[in-house]
């Protein structure tokens, strides 16, 4: 079948495509969308976050759950919405933790592709969703993807850093090999955690130590 994605991931996750389960996420998506129903991110962007990172150049990766629902907001990152689009409630945590952990001034855009480019893979586990339905893909096997993903990034790179913010992304650890990479957890950004555990949890600046000792360059985090 064939997939539109960035070459270096095709290739790396090349088995994922022929596999009954990505069939299936494919059919369901185009009967869908012959049913009327809006479906978030547009097409070309479900796999936005691939195009923005190449596999070799993956230094972080930033799991989320499922798209942002409502409209204008979901564009293949997550966490991240476009340019002019009102940052959401665990964005403007994000940019909180990062001002008083590293100084940086809030950003007057809630658009992460900077982060993207410098090596951050913003990675959710379901790559879409029903417009105003919240992980309403959730069952649909995305996360047989996005599991897959991980997996190859633990066993094809060195020293990368996962950040694991809330319970879900937590659950992910297990797919990671902690012998070679840093996996950073606390609480999710959102008002109902963030302070919790994700205030002051220092994951950027931990993140950029990380990369230095491990001669990488660190991410610059401003936007």
């Amino acid at each position: 079948m064939e997939v539109n994605i960035e070459p270096s991931w095709k290739q790396e996750l090349k088995e994922e495509f022929d596999k009954p389960y990505f069939e299936q996420i494919v059919h369901f998506l185009k009967e869908e969308k012959k049913a009327g129903k809006v479906i978030y991110p547009p097409g070309k962007l479900i796999f936005n976050a691939f195009e923005c990172t190449p596999f070799s150049k993956v230094k972080v990766v930033i799991i989320g759950q499922d798209p942002y629902h409502n409209p204008g907001q979901a564009h293949g990152l997550s966490f991240s919405v476009p340019d002019k689009i009102q940052p959401p409630p665990s964005l403007v945590n994000i940019f909180k933790e990062l001002h008083n952990d590293l100084d940086i001034p809030i950003p007057n855009t809630g658009n992460l592709e900077k982060w993207a480019m410098h090596g951050v893979l913003l990675l959710n586990a379901s790559l879409t969703v029903e417009a105003n339905k919240p992980m309403s893909h959730s069952q649909l096997g995305w996360h047989l993807f996005t599991d897959a993903v991980i997996k190859h990034i633990s066993k094809g790179k060195e020293h990368v850093v996962f950040m694991l913010w809330g319970r879900f992304a937590q659950n992910k650890e297990t797919l990671i090999d902690a012998s070679k990479h840093n996996i950073l957890k606390a609480a999710h950004p959102s008002p109902f955690s963030a302070h919790s555990g994700f205030f002051g949890c220092g994951h950027f600046s931990k993140t950029n130590n990380w990369l230095r000792e491990h001669g990488e360059k660190p991410i610059d985090w401003s936007l």
